[in-house]
């Protein structure tokens, strides 16, 4: 069975043997969280792959971020003859280097992509024309807090997201140590099927038809002020 919000809550009750008096929504809130976000950094979850289209023009070297971004996994340019171009990643400082070094600042192809605030990456070097962008990216996942009807984790894989959150539950009550050990053993065990599964959809590439792809609108940073 599928889990909402309240059927988890219910059955983290259950299984402890404690009240909503001790257990309530408030208390229980984090204990959740805390467990989906165990699993989401442990597993790369297949449902929350997606892309992101734009475009670079000639002398703007600013890229929107996607407002849902996780992690990137890679940043992939098209030309209009139907070149492709993978960026590498660098840091802030590199970038502030590379801009500061005469002979660097002309436009060309961009081979590299860096944070530049938190609504913007910056390409150098500086575009020399037109190109697709392609961002693929993990977004945030949701949490079954917020979408309380059900998500992916809790309409799929309920065994690993109740023993995730039994876990947390037995530790914030410092309950028995054979207990935590118990649901820690079975949580690893869904865990392990859980990747395994991910790791088959990724190999059949069950996701590449369909993929959500959103439209991001790169503007320069200097024209919002």
């Amino acid at each position: 069975m599928a889990y909402t919000l309240a059927n988890l809550q219910s059955d983290i009750r259950n299984y402890t043997e404690v009240g909503d008096n001790v257990f309530t929504a408030d208390i229980l809130k984090p204990i959740i969280i805390n467990a989906e976000n165990k699993i989401y950094r442990e597993v790369d979850t297949d449902s929350d792959r997606f892309y992101a289209v734009s475009s670079l023009v000639i002398g703007n070297r600013y890229v929107t971020i996607p407002a849902d971004l996780r992690f990137i996994r890679y940043v992939q340019l098209k030309d209009s003859d139907g070149n492709q171009f993978y960026l590498e990643q660098r840091d802030t400082s590199f970038m502030a280097e590379y801009y500061s070094t005469p002979g660097t600042s002309s436009v060309d192809i961009p081979l590299y992509f860096a944070n530049w605030d938190e609504e913007f990456w910056v390409v150098a070097p500086t575009p020399d024309k037109t190109y697709a962008i392609t961002l693929a990216y993990n977004k945030e996942p949701e949490s079954i807090t917020v979408d309380t009807a059900g998500t992916y984790l809790s309409n799929k894989y309920q065994d690993l997201l109740l023993y995730a959150c039994l876990v947390n539950a037995y530790g914030y009550l410092k309950g028995p140590q054979d207990m935590i050990q118990y649901y820690n053993q079975a949580y690893e065990k869904a865990l392990m099927s859980y990747a395994i599964e991910q790791q088959g959809r990724r190999r059949r590439d069950e996701y590449q038809d369909g993929v959500i792809r959103t439209v991001l609108d790169s503007r320069n940073p200097s024209s919002n002020k």
